[in-house]
């Protein structure tokens, strides 16, 4: 009988680019605005990003757009999520027992709380000049405070970015 090994250090192989953004636009005008600075077409994704948290479960937004000539996968991915739990408030007073519900905030990537959104790029050539071109353009939509590359090597919760 033969015997089939799988070696899991193929799927260890990061092939993409990850750009944080600081900005306080909404996810749409925020694709709008890319779209028109990279030539793109972000459309929202049916799809949406969910997390298991142990505050319960929670959506990401996201927009994609696939380039088939380049082969590149383009998604703009929102980090800061909202979890509404359900507390009942047991005071002896003139408003007991009444159901109160309480939003948290949740991230996709903990590590980055002051992000808002991130920019994957799958796919992409290794090429620093062209992230340098991605960076410059993300910079000239002048709602953008900043954005920066992510080391993904230094990202904990990594897996939260398998969709």
């Amino acid at each position: 009988m033969a015997i089939h090994k799988l070696d899991f250090g193929e799927f260890n192989e990061i092939d993409y680019d990850l750009i944080a953004i600081h900005t306080t636009l909404e996810d749409y005008r925020l694709a709008y605005f890319i779209n028109q600075k990279l030539d793109l077409n972000l459309k929202k994704s049916i799809k949406e990003i969910q997390i298991a948290d142990k505050e319960g479960e929670v959506h990401f937004s996201r927009f994609h757009y696939y380039d088939k000539k380049k082969d590149i996968s383009w998604d703009l991915i929102q980090n800061i999520g909202e979890v509404i739990q359900q507390k009942k408030e047991e005071n002896q007073s003139l408003f007991s027992n009444i159901d109160i519900e309480v939003a948290k905030r949740v991230y996709m990537l903990p590590e980055f709380k002051k992000v808002n959104y991130f920019f994957k790029i799958e796919n992409s050539e290794e090429d620093n000049d062209i992230l340098l071109k991605i960076q410059y353009a993300l910079n000239s939509i002048d709602q953008i405070a900043t954005n920066y590359t992510v080391d993904i090597n230094k990202i904990k919760s990594k897996n939260n970015l398998i969709f």
